[in-house]
C-alpha cells in the first residue's frame, strides 16, 4: 500500500523528535580587565534568564572604535568611563542605560617563574628586572593608569627603557605567563588566583578606575540587554567583589 505524502510527513516529524527552539543570545563587548569575572557572570545569568551572553573581550578603545563602526553589539562594558561618554554624546547608546557597576584595582604582578625579587615599586629599578609588560596606554585605561603610577612614584625615566606594550591587559599577563615577562602591570581581577606575587598598587597614585556600562542603541535585543544590566548591577555586584573590584 502506498502512504500518501502527509502521511510521510508526519512519520518524518515524530522520528525527529520535537525540535527546541533557538537559543537566546546577547552579544557583550566587555573590556578585558572582565575576563574572569564575566565568564562566571555570565554563566550565573545564563542559568537564571536562559539568555546567552556572548562576550568579546578587548581592550576598551579597541571595542568603541568597533561600536562606532556599527559592530553588532548589544551592550558595551568598559574599563573606564570616557568611552562610554563618548559613545553617549555620539548618539550611540539608549539614553539614561549608562551606569557605573565597578571600580577596577591596578595590581603589579610577578609571575611564579620570573627570577626577580619584588615587594615593592622600588624594586623594579633592580637589574633582574629586564621586561615589564603595561597594556597599550592609547588603548588600555589600565596601562594609562600604570603609566600615570610609575610618574607619580617617579620610576617612569628608569624604567622606560624595560617596559614593553601589550594589545589589552589580557595580552600583558600572558607577557608574564609566557615568561616573556619579569613584572605585568594588570588588572587585580586577572591575577587574584595566580601564583607568584601579586602587589595591589595604591590607588592614589593613578586616576580612579571607574567602569562603566551601556546598552547599544542599535541594538535589535535591547530589552534582553536590559535584564543583563540589570543583572550586572544587582546580583552581579557580588560577582565581581570577588572578582577583585571594588
Amino acid at each position: 500500500m502506498t502512504r500518501a505524502p502527509a502521511t510521510i510527513a508526519i512519520l518524518l516529524m515524530s522520528a525527529c523528535g520535537p525540535t527546541k527552539p533557538a537559543r537566546s543570545e546577547l552579544n557583550v563587548a566587555a573590556a578585558a580587565n572582565l575576563t574572569a569575572g564575566f565568564q562566571e557572570l555570565g554563566r550565573q545569568f545564563e542559568a537564571q534568564t536562559g539568555i546567552h551572553p556572548v562576550f568579546s573581550f578587548a581592550s576598551t578603545a579597541q571595542l568603541t572604535r568597533q561600536i562606532e563602526e556599527s559592530a553588532p553589539f548589544d551592550v558595551f562594558a568598559a574599563a573606564d568611563a570616557e568611552h562610554v561618554d563618548k559613545l553617549e554624546r555620539e548618539a550611540l547608546l539608549v539614553a539614561g542605560s549608562r551606569a557605573v557597576y565597578a571600580t577596577g584595582i591596578l595590581a603589579l604582578w610577578i609571575p611564579p617563574r620570573s627570577t626577580s625579587t619584588v615587594t615593592r615599586l622600588e624594586d623594579l629599578t633592580s637589574p633582574g628586572v629586564r621586561v615589564i609588560a603595561i597594556a597599550n596606554p592609547e588603548l588600555a585605561p589600565y596601562g594609562q593608569a600604570a603609566v600615570e603610577a610609575l610618574h607619580s612614584a617617579g620610576l617612569w625615566d628608569k624604567l622606560k627603557p624595560k617596559i614593553v606594550y601589550a594589545e589589552n591587559i589580557n595580552m600583558a599577563k600572558q607577557y608574564g605567563a609566557s615568561n616573556n615577562a619579569d613584572a605585568v602591570f594588570t588588572a587585580y581581577s586577572l591575577v587574584l588566583h595566580e601564583g607568584g606575587t601579586i602587589i595591589r598598587m595604591d590607588p592614589r597614585l593613578h586616576h580612579a578606575l571607574v567602569q562603566e556600562l551601556g546598552i547599544i542603541a542599535r541594538s535589535p535585543r535591547q530589552p534582553a540587554a536590559q535584564r543583563f544590566v540589570q543583572f550586572v548591577l544587582g546580583p552581579g555586584r557580588t560577582i565581581l567583589l570577588k572578582s577583585g573590584y571594588e
